[in-house]
């Protein structure tokens, strides 16, 4: 298959060998060192790649957005840094299998609401149970950092901008959290102590999600202030405004929805298509996120909003970068996914042709861990149900 390795190369005539759940060998299919016993696929002319990786997903924590009972994605409470959104995982969602049929076979499943949600583990899609599921546990804690400006208006309108008059009062309260919380208590067990002190020892990443300007500065300013290890951008709109900043202080950026609309009236209604290559041109890690309206039901279409970004410029190979090695680096998992490479899981997919493209991308075989996943989903079952009456 022509195989992209997730590092930005590619290998077109190749012959990859897995062994007990592990990539042994990947290489030019004429090498004398393919040798191979057991199953053979033959995907001559088809694409194999890296699993796509969903960030800042909530896949598994809820199933029928108007049925409140399915619903667990949030905690009562503004600061829950201690609330573990992995036993809440359902590995059974009907939503989670159409996402692998596109080729996203893993995900970072994260909590919402609040001013801190809680913390985000990361997980493979062909599971039994959530322990079965986990890729790492408790990798990173999420905070909703405040707007300093607020928009009204019904959704199809663009509603009037007005100054958030509590956006020093908001983030004074997070500062005291944090100063009040910083330190473990030798005398009593403070869960949220706990949960926190992983941000000062370089143990878990803290996934602020901020999209305006002034907000991703004060969001820096933050960090170096409680000298957090390592902090993440989630949305990051306006994060191309910054790219010294960001670079500076060595920060990823997870850029929101590809298929939005921008913040602004004034802004160039292409810039959310083209926000992943000028970020990438600036030398800033970068991956892509789903999350927004109807995101569980949006996940599938993860590559396809990678391959608008290659339609306004990315580099092909950099977008499945992006999906694959840079969203594992950023959740501290490339030693063991992210790229085809010797060693690493055999967690891949062969595609008939191009994955970031919807009118061609045609998924035929998924592994995970080596093991073949099931292709089969609600909807292909009612499908062959139907399609007779």
């Amino acid at each position: 298959a022509t195989a992209h390795i997730g590092d930005g190369s590619v290998i077109e005539n190749s012959r990859i060998v897995l062994e007990n759940g592990k990539i042994t060998f990947i290489g030019e299919n004429n090498s004398s060192k393919t040798e191979s016993k057991g199953q053979f696929i033959n995907a001559d002319g088809k694409h194999v790649y890296p699993g796509f990786i969903a960030l800042n997903s909530t896949l598994g924590l809820a199933e029928i957005d108007a049925v409140k009972a399915t619903l667990d994605t949030r905690e009562m409470g503004a600061f829950n840094p201690h609330i573990r959104s992995i036993i809440a995982y359902n590995t059974e969602s009907k939503v989670t299998e159409t996402v692998l049929v596109n080729g996203v076979l893993m995900g970072q499943i994260t909590p919402r609401g609040g001013r801190i949600s809680g913390t985000s583990s990361m997980v493979q899609f062909d599971a039994w149970n959530y322990e079965d599921a986990l890729v790492k546990e408790d990798e990173g804690i999420h905070l909703n950092w405040p707007t300093s400006f607020n928009r009204s208006g019904w959704w199809a309108q663009p509603g009037s901008l007005k100054e958030n008059k509590n956006y020093t009062k908001q983030t004074q309260e997070i500062i005291t959290f944090f100063d009040e919380n910083k330190q473990i208590e030798s005398d009593k067990i403070n869960l949220k102590q706990v949960a926190l002190k992983g941000l000062f020892d370089g143990n878990k990443t803290l996934y602020i999600h901020v999209n305006g300007e002034k907000e991703i500065i004060d969001a820096i300013a933050f960090k170096n202030q409680f000298a957090i290890k390592k902090i993440v951008i989630i949305g990051g709109f306006e994060s191309t405004k910054q790219t010294e900043l960001l670079i500076e202080n060595n920060i990823a950026v997870i850029i929101q929805r590809v298929h939005s609309l921008p913040t602004a009236e004034d802004q160039d209604i292409k810039l959310p298509f083209k926000n992943a290559k000028i970020l990438d041109d600036a030398g800033i890690t970068v991956a892509f996120d789903t999350a927004g309206s109807m995101e569980r039901m949006n996940t599938r279409n993860l590559p396809f909003l990678a391959g608008t970004a290659v339609a306004y410029g990315l580099d092909y190979e950099k977008a499945i970068k992006m999906l694959t090695l840079n969203a594992a680096k950023i959740t501290g998992i490339d030693k063991q996914i992210g790229t085809l490479e010797v060693g690493k899981d055999a967690t891949l997919f062969i595609s008939t042709g191009d994955a970031l493209d919807m009118r061609t991308n045609n998924v035929t075989h998924v592994l995970i861990k080596g093991k073949f996943a099931s292709l089969d989903t609600h909807q292909k079952r009612l499908y062959r149900k139907f399609k007779d009456k």
